[in-house]
């Protein structure tokens, strides 16, 4: 997290992430009902449904592709490797109540917000169907849909190019370490979401509540 000090002025705007940010979203939420073994849940998740292998549905490969091409490298785990997409809202548990209320108070102050996430353009809907803080956003980037994926510098510029605001405009609000570095190394003030609780005293640090 940069402080005031490190930027010249202060933030006047808010560029939050979405998952683990505003919806919490953890793959083996599903696939603990998948596999009864924690190991074998973890080592499929490792090995097979990688990070990197959803990263390409992030980049705007369709859901249906992505599954068909692993499911032939893994034709034994078909069945599974089909559920992260048939069964994808049972990876999420719900918003996250403190993002949320810190939404919906800025919204109260007139601050613009604004969304960044990496996100398949089939699976945003539904996403934003889960709070209606996501009404509050004035535009969401969503990576899919621009053929670049955080931490890449595409997808930030991106962001100013429609909001026609400045790096320094913005505190980016994101889970991921690497998405938080390559904002910072761009100009924005930044939080490294790891406790919600933190939240809602960053905001009022910066001069936004």
């Amino acid at each position: 997290m940069r402080s005031e000090d490190t930027i010249e002025g202060r933030p006047k705007a808010v560029l939050f992430d979405v998952g683990n940010v505003v919806v919490r979203w953890d793959p083996r939420t599903l696939y603990s009902k998948i596999f009864r073994d924690a190991a074998e849940r973890d080592r499929f998740l490792a090995e097979v449904c990688t990070m990197a292998w959803h990263g390409e549905t992030d980049r705007g490969l369709s859901f249906g592709d992505n599954i068909a091409r692993l499911t032939a490298q893994h034709p034994q785990h078909a069945e599974a490797i089909a559920a992260w997409w048939a069964r994808w809202p049972e990876m999420f548990s719900g918003p996250i109540p403190e993002t949320e209320a810190a939404i919906e108070a800025l919204h109260a102050r007139g601050v613009p917000m604004y969304g960044l996430t990496n996100m398949s353009t089939e699976a945003w809907p539904g996403v934003q169907a889960m709070s209606p803080v996501f009404a509050r956003f004035t535009d969401t980037v969503v990576s899919a849909a621009e053929g670049a994926i955080k931490p890449e510098t595409r997808i930030y510029e991106i962001v100013l190019e429609r909001s026609g605001l400045k790096p320094q405009d913005f505190l980016f609000v994101d889970d991921n370490r690497p998405n938080i570095d390559a904002a910072d190394a761009l100009g924005f003030h930044t939080l490294h979401f790891t406790d919600p609780a933190a939240l809602h005293p960053t905001l009022e640090r910066h001069g936004l509540l």
